[in-house]
């Protein structure tokens, strides 16, 4: 087969102990699943509804490259999460049979431009261009599910140059793993490739160019990279 254009480079991210790398098919995010986060966003929890947004699979940075400061926006913010790595997937999953779905986590950033996404809100318009523009998808290296398999006490936090920004443990979380790929699966035909963002805590806050951030799912992964 022969194309008119050449096909893209396919987004991937390294896997923890091996050379074989981990090709990304689409990006799913959850919004306000910390009760303290949505608060500080004014929001309100929907526990019935889980809210979804998704992010362009090229969206992702990965192996530590320095992260572009986007245009269109004077207001970036970090938001750090869990990022779980799907080997297999389906429609109508149930919760119980999910967790034998995921290849492996890590942790990232779902870069947002904070005053694109209030411009949104405030019409009631979509979240695409606050959410989904290029490089907005920092992650580490996956570390594969039979390795570490992170709990409700797991740390995740986040650090800029140095100092404290974000830190909670998984317990926190409002929709479990299970519970968020259960939700997907009515919404999406979830396939291998899959990556979900699970949701940030509370203190987002403004990233400048030269800012170096340290994120980390304690015990599992780590994630290291530079505004520019």
């Amino acid at each position: 087969m022969t194309y008119i254009i050449d096909p893209p480079a396919i987004p991937s991210l390294p896997v923890i102990g091996s050379d074989q790398r981990f090709a990304v098919r689409r990006i799913f995010c959850i919004g306000r699943n910390y009760a303290d986060h949505a608060a500080e966003m004014g929001g309100t929890v929907d526990l019935e509804q889980p809210m979804f947004f998704c992010k362009p699979a090229d969206a992702v940075v990965s192996d530590g490259a320095d992260v572009p400061y986007p245009s269109a926006t004077t207001s970036l913010h970090h938001e750090v999460e869990m990022v779980v790595a799907l080997a297999a997937g389906g429609t109508d999953i149930e919760a119980d049979k999910a967790t034998a779905l995921i290849f492996g986590y890590g942790v990232g950033l779902d870069l947002t431009r904070r005053d694109l996404q209030a411009q949104a809100k405030k019409k009631g318009h979509p979240w695409d261009v606050a959410k989904g523009f290029d490089h907005s998808a920092p992650v580490s290296a996956l570390r594969r599910a039979a390795e570490a398999t992170p709990g409700a006490g797991t740390v995740l936090r986040l650090e800029v140059n140095g100092e404290p920004r974000q830190q909670t443990t998984l317990e926190h979380m409002l929709h479990g793993v299970p519970q968020i790929i259960a939700a997907l699966s009515r919404l999406f035909e979830l396939k291998a490739g899959d990556l979900i963002f699970t949701g940030t805590p509370a203190g987002v806050a403004a990233l400048q160019r030269g800012d170096r951030f340290h994120a980390e799912l304690v015990g599992v992964a780590e994630l290291d990279g530079r505004i520019i």
